[in-house]
């Protein structure tokens, strides 16, 4: 049997839209709020190298100072939660060993069984070619998260804006990144609609599927 129906699954999708306006005194519950977090942790990575950092601002102070290098969009203070999605910028040995640990820990296996596996990563991703672009990689791979996030909240009826909109440098500055290797590449807004969006009722517009899908 399947855990949710396919009825549901594209009901949920098409009910989703960037929401515009939320309202602020609608939060998510915490019960509700654990499992998101949960869906960011268990987001898919190349070599599963997670290289990223969600920063969860729930503080309206924070939020505030950082709406005017937000184009002044509301999402930002409006919001429920507010998630700025961040990479862990030119990955390191030192990374990488943290996930060879961590696979030992978590597997029972000897970290020496998994050290062909800790190479590869190292010959890639750290002293390889990809090391030229690895911070542009490690976007890409926020961006599985974002698009994670945003269905998994959608699944559970808590709406969503994702927000490129913004001034990275000035974010990494508020939010001391910087220091500790961060880089924000993408924000989220999640909470509730405001009953007088005005995006709401609009018609969700596609592509037609012959347009963008092709079968070989």
């Amino acid at each position: 049997m399947k855990p949710v129906s396919n009825v549901t699954v594209l009901q949920q999708l098409g009910w989703r839209y960037a929401t515009k306006k939320f309202d602020p005194t609608h939060k998510i519950a915490s019960e509700d709020w654990k499992t998101l977090e949960q869906a960011l942790l268990l987001t898919p990575s190349s070599y599963g190298l997670q290289p990223w950092k969600f920063i969860i601002i729930t503080d309206p102070a924070k939020r505030a100072e950082l709406r005017p290098f937000t184009w002044n969009q509301p999402q930002v203070t409006d919001c429920s939660h507010f998630i700025v999605f961040t990479i862990r910028k030119n990955i390191d040995p030192g990374h990488v060993q943290r996930l060879i640990d961590r696979t030992s820990e978590v597997r029972q296996v000897p970290a020496t069984s998994i050290e062909p596996y800790k190479q590869m990563m190292l010959s890639d991703v750290v002293h390889g070619p990809r090391s030229l672009h690895a911070n542009e990689w490690a976007a890409r791979q926020v961006y599985i998260a974002l698009g994670n996030f945003m269905t998994c909240a959608a699944m559970l009826g808590v709406d969503t804006c994702p927000i490129e909109g913004f001034e990275p440098p000035r974010y990494d500055q508020v939010l001391g990144l910087a220091h500790k290797g961060l880089a924000a590449v993408v924000c989220c807004a999640a909470g509730y609609r405001a009953d007088d969006d005005k995006y709401a009722p609009m018609s969700k517009v596609r592509f037609k599927a012959e347009d963008v899908v092709e079968r070989i």
